[in-house]
Order: structure tokens, then C-alpha cells, then sequence
């Protein structure tokens, strides 16, 4: 879901109502925000801080997001870059390959989740 044209128009222009969805499993690619764990930090269900990713260091950033994709809350995955933002690491730069690899690490990690149930 992308509603960034709405929010980049203003509510008092644009007004959308909330959208809700309902789902098993969340997985957090929301790159350098790592919005949706920053919203369960908000609401007080995620109780570390989203310190958010710290500075370029490429070589060691792409093994740390593969290494830290997982499962964060019930339910909750992180990926990619949002996993630095959760720890804290270092962001990737221009490298991405490592954004694939925790993408594949993530699928798996729902996959047993899902035939765990």
C-alpha cells in the first residue's frame, strides 16, 4: 500500500479515511524508517527505542541485515534496511545485494512460521 500521494497532499486538502487491513504475518521493508516497528514502539508494544540506521559502512552493513532479518514482534518481521533502523547498524550505501538476500531470508523465516501454525 502506498498512500504517499494523500500524505503529500495534506489531510486538511485530501482527506482518506484509514485504511485496515487485516493480516497473519507483517514484514517491515520499509527501508530507513522502519515505520511499521516504529508504530508498535509508539503504541507501546515494541519496547526498545528505533534508533534508526547509523553511518555508511557498506562491508559491514550488508552482512548485518542478512544476519538481523527476524522476527521482532509476534507476527512482525524485518527487512532490509529496516532491520539497520531497528538495531541501529550501519546503512548499506550504494551496495544492495545484501536488500535481496534479506529479502529471501525474510520469505523463509514467514514460510516456517506459517507451516509451523
Amino acid at each position: 500500500m502506498n498512500n504517499t500521494t494523500a500524505e503529500m497532499a495534506g489531510h486538511d486538502i485530501i482527506h482518506v479515511d484509514p485504511i485496515a487491513l487485516e493480516s497473519r504475518i507483517v514484514v517491515d521493508a520499509t527501508g530507513h524508517d522502519a515505520v511499521i516497528v516504529e508504530l508498535l514502539h509508539r503504541r507501546n508494544l515494541y519496547q526498545k527505542e528505533v534508533p534508526g540506521n547509523g553511518a555508511m559502512w557498506v562491508a559491514r552493513s550488508e552482512a548485518l541485515v542478512v544476519e538481523n532479518t527476524r522476527e521482532v514482534y509476534p507476527n512482525c518481521f524485518v527487512t532490509g534496511l529496516a532491520v539497520a533502523a531497528v538495531d541501529g547498524s550501519p546503512r548499506m550505501g550504494p551496495a544492495f545485494g545484501s536488500m535481496l538476500l534479506s529479502g529471501k531470508r525474510a520469505a523463509d523465516l514467514v514460510r516456517q512460521k506459517l507451516k509451523a501454525e
